[in-house]
Formats: structure tokens, C-alpha cells, sequence
């Protein structure tokens, strides 16, 4: 019998089995996991070891299942910690700083709570420092200082409520760069509006440096955009008056030169 002539009772099996065959694979198993049986501790000394290795989306994995299957153990508690620092590390700025807000919201009083107040600065610090190091020379409407504003404010919280810690120190000099980054975004804007003649804006960019970034190497320009900004005004008395202030803080360096 030739392949044209095969009955059709013949086909219909051939078709039937090869249906049963491509159905059974949705029938399989899931991929196993090997964790199903790992107790709180195993959970933890794997991630850790992951995280510590430089396996940050293991370590990640690890400690997630670790804080949904034994959510009060001691284990689960320092793998929220641990966590911070593995999402920091593997790029995932957004669940770093969700986890950090989680655990000082939850144990504001925890042995360990400084370093997450430090991780918590860090992570928005290094976010402030990629977007002015890609943005600087652009229009700085595309540079929201926010990030560095936060890095601030959890920086100063860590310092003040926890002057001996040992994450304070570096705290302080990060502080103290992103406070100058800060006040350099607001002479940078200054200067935008001035570009454009918006010297009322310019101005008052000026004058905000000059009063909340006192000891920033941004003040001294402050006060020389104001002198160009009240001249081209008309405004000489004030023009004057930031010569004179300028002249009293700064006069020694143009003598120097």
C-alpha cells in the first residue's frame, strides 16, 4: 500500500499520538527547586556567601525566599539588611531604597540601623552623582538635585543620631561634597537664566546660595554672577554692595594673583 493509500483510520492515530505527545509537555513538572527543604539558616548562609562572592541576583533570590518563608526569624531580619546593599550592588537603586525605608520604618531602634540610614544616603548619592555627571553641561531642568537632596538628609540623619558610629565619618565628607554639588546645581541654573536675560530668576538662584551655602566655594561665584546681574539691570547700588561683599571675603585672592 502506498503512502497516498493509507487509510484514514492509520492517520488519525499518527495525529492522536502526536497530540497526546505535544500536550504531555505542558504537563511537566516545573523546574524543581532546590530550595523547597533549606531551613532560615541554610537560606541565609547561601545568600550571604552569594552576596559576598559577588552573586548579587543569587544572594537576591535567596534572601527573598529567606524573608517569605520565615518571616520572624533572626535570619530574615539581618537578610533585610543584607538585601539593601545586594540590590545597591546589583544596580537596583529602587528596591535598595524601598527595603531601607521598609526596615528603619519597622525597627527604628535596631542595633544596625545606622548603616541602613548610611546605605539609604548612599544609594541616592550615587544616583545624584550619575545624573550631574551626565547632565552638567545640558539644560539643568534636566538635573533634579532630589536624589542628592536625599543622600543629604539621611547622611545628616545618621550623623545626628548616631555621632560614634563608624558609618558617620565617611557620612560627614559625602555630606560636604553634596552640599557643594547642590550649591554648584544652583550657580549652574543661575547661570541658565542669565544665558537668557531672566535676570530676576538669576538673581534670586544667586542670592539662595549665598544664604543657605554659606563656606561653599559656590558662594565667591554667587557673588561675582550678582555683580553681573545688577549691572545689567541697572540696579549699580546693589552691584556695589556685592563688589564690597565680595571684595571683603574674597579681595585677597585677586591680590594674590
Amino acid at each position: 500500500m502506498t503512502q497516498r493509500q493509507r487509510p484514514f483510520s492509520t492517520i488519525l492515530l499518527l495525529v492522536t499520538i502526536l497530540s497526546a505527545t505535544l500536550s504531555g509537555c505542558s504537563l511537566l513538572p516545573e523546574q524543581i527547586d532546590m530550595t523547597k527543604d533549606w531551613s532560615a539558616n541554610r537560606l541565609y548562609f547561601e545568600g550571604h556567601e552569594a552576596m559576598m562572592g559577588g552573586d548579587h541576583k543569587q544572594a537576591i533570590e535567596y534572601f527573598e525566599k529567606l524573608q517569605a518563608r520565615f518571616p520572624y526569624n533572626k535570619h530574615a531580619l539581618q537578610a533585610q539588611i543584607d538585601i539593601i546593599y545586594t540590590y545597591y550592588k546589583w544596580e537596583e537603586p529602587e528596591s535598595a531604597i524601598a527595603a531601607a525605608d521598609n526596615f528603619i520604618k519597622q525597627h527604628p531602634r535596631h542595633p544596625n540601623v545606622d548603616y541602613v540610614y548610611y546605605m539609604r544616603g548612599l544609594v541616592n548619592y550615587n544616583i545624584g552623582q550619575t545624573l550631574f555627571s551626565k547632565y552638567l553641561p545640558t539644560d539643568p531642568g534636566m538635573r533634579d538635585p532630589k536624589a542628592l537632596r536625599e543622600a543629604f538628609h539621611y547622611f545628616s540623619k545618621l550623623v545626628e543620631r548616631f555621632p560614634n558610629s563608624k558609618y558617620s565619618a565617611d557620612g560627614r565628607k559625602r555630606m560636604l561634597f553634596t552640599r557643594n554639588k547642590l550649591a554648584e546645581h544652583e550657580i549652574h541654573v543661575a547661570r541658565f537664566y542669565l544665558q537668557r536675560d531672566a535676570y530676576v530668576a538669576a538673581s534670586k538662584r544667586a542670592n539662595y546660595v549665598i544664604e543657605n551655602f554659606q563656606k561653599t566655594p559656590a558662594v565667591e561665584e554667587a557673588l561675582l554672577l550678582l555683580v553681573e546681574v545688577y549691572n545689567k539691570m541697572g540696579m549699580e547700588d546693589l552691584a556695589a554692595d556685592s563688589q564690597r561683599v565680595y571684595e571683603l571675603n574674597y579681595g585677597d585672592k585677586e591680590d594674590k594673583k
